[in-house]
């Protein structure tokens, strides 16, 4: 990596804290993926674009910035990047998955925060993440009530944070309320921007994000291979580059990471012998560098063939319709592709079991592995229908509730060593 020091400056960056994660991260990231046998040749894109992703990219979205491009950041699936492309900006999302400046964040919340949360407040609160430094505006949700009521704390600690109010139920009401606010973002974005959304701006915006979902649906479907061609590892650092990377570039990057993997299913290659124990993961997005349970499910003789997650398949599957010919009639579509993402946060939330028994058929795996953070009042409370739902299937399921630190790594290791044994044993 060059020397950006003076650029993390420029940024209020923390300089000696910073360079303290960034050595952290590297030897994990070193520990953890560039450990793995066999790994794919279009891994090293991504390899590279994490070894500059506090370097080359922040560059970029600095550049953006001093062209006038405005730079919108969030935390959420929700977020449509299809209308911040449509004003020529440049869409991010932010740092929230590391146990960083956690004892600066319960000063202001408290403990029993979800680690997503406190994550969010640590990388800010200690002045560590150059994405959040470098946003024009942030953009909150609530997804829940824990972020609905720390974004009321939050709103002092950054330049311009944006609020979105989403529906909780899935009816004519509930999609009305999700348009709205999507209009109300339109009339936010076009105020910072000084540019007026327009048919063929919309319409390129969707066209590019378009372009990057069907990359990672195609990414999805070869995974369905045995041997799996890709690890589960990085199959989820790509998912969480999705919200990093110049979308272009990502989706070209993909496709020829895709090419290879169908090469690599056409000559019986994979990562993991043929008839290793395959799972899914389901259940709470995994943001950088919340690597800790896949690389623990990965060394237990299971590979992950797929997550359903906002970091997953719950954020991509779904693409825009771009038949409209007006913006209203485009503003319909985008409306109704956000308002299919099965977010717990919806009650009653029967699709999300529907999928995850789909993904289950269509991956061929052997089980489930749903993932939740602790204090993650959403997901906590859905695992347990969730769970019954899929055993009623014939699905074996493990509910697992965890944090960001590594001190249940050791009790991790042995409840999915012992589900491994379950699967084993269909």
């Amino acid at each position: 990596m060059a020397d950006y020091t003076k650029m993390w400056k420029s940024l209020g960056i923390d300089i000696e804290n910073h360079n303290a994660l960034l050595a952290g991260l590297g030897q994990a990231y070193t520990d953890i993926f560039l450990s793995q046998k066999n790994r794919p040749e279009g891994m090293k894109y991504f390899d590279f674009v994490m070894s500059e992703v506090h370097g080359l990219r922040i560059k970029e979205i600095v550049d953006a910035k001093a062209e006038g491009r405005k730079v919108i950041g969030s935390y959420c699936v929700f977020v449509p990047e299809e209308l911040v492309l449509a004003v020529d900006g440049v869409a991010i999302g932010l740092c929230a998955g590391a146990e960083l400046g956690f004892e600066a964040a319960e000063a202001l919340l408290p403990r029993n925060t979800c680690s997503l949360i406190k994550s969010m407040f640590g990388f800010k609160l200690g002045k560590l993440c150059p994405y959040v430094e470098s946003c024009d505006v942030i953009v909150g949700e609530n997804t829940c009530d824990g972020k609905k009521k720390a974004y009321e704390i939050f709103r002092p600690l950054v330049k311009d944070l944006y609020v979105m109010d989403l529906p909780q139920t899935k009816s004519e009401t509930g999609r009305m309320v999700l348009k709205e606010e999507y209009r109300k973002f339109i009339a936010k974005l076009e105020k910072e921007s000084g540019k007026k959304i327009t048919v063929q701006s919309l319409r390129k915006g969707i066209e590019i994000v378009n372009a990057k979902r069907k990359a990672m649906i195609r990414l999805a479907a070869v995974r369905a291979a045995d041997p799996a061609p890709i690890s589960g590892l990085d199959a989820l650092l790509i998912n969480q580059v999705f919200f990093h990377d110049d979308p272009v570039r990502f989706t070209d990057s993909v496709n020829k990471l895709c090419d290879e993997l169908e090469q690599r299913v056409k000559d019986h290659k994979g990562v993991f012998p043929k008839g290793t124990t395959r799972v899914i993961v389901s259940g709470c997005p995994m943001a950088v560098p919340n690597w800790k349970l896949p690389m623990i499910i990965e060394t237990s003789n299971a590979v992950i063939v797929g997550e359903e997650s906002c970091v997953g398949e719950r954020g991509t599957r779904w693409l825009t319709d771009i038949k409209g010919n007006t913006v209203e009639e485009l503003l319909d579509a985008i409306t109704d592709r956000y308002f299919n993402v099965d977010c717990a946060v919806f009650t009653p939330n029967p699709s999300r079991v529907s999928h995850v028994k789909d993904m289950v058929k269509k991956l061929h795996a052997d089980g489930v592995i749903h993932y939740s953070l602790q204090f993650c009042q959403p997901y906590i409370i859905e695992s347990g229908p969730v769970e019954k739902e899929l055993e009623k299937s014939h699905i074996p399921t493990l509910r697992l509730e965890t944090d960001y630190s590594q001190e249940d790594a050791g009790q991790l290791k042995t409840r999915i060593e012992a589900f491994n044994e379950r699967l084993k044993k269909k």
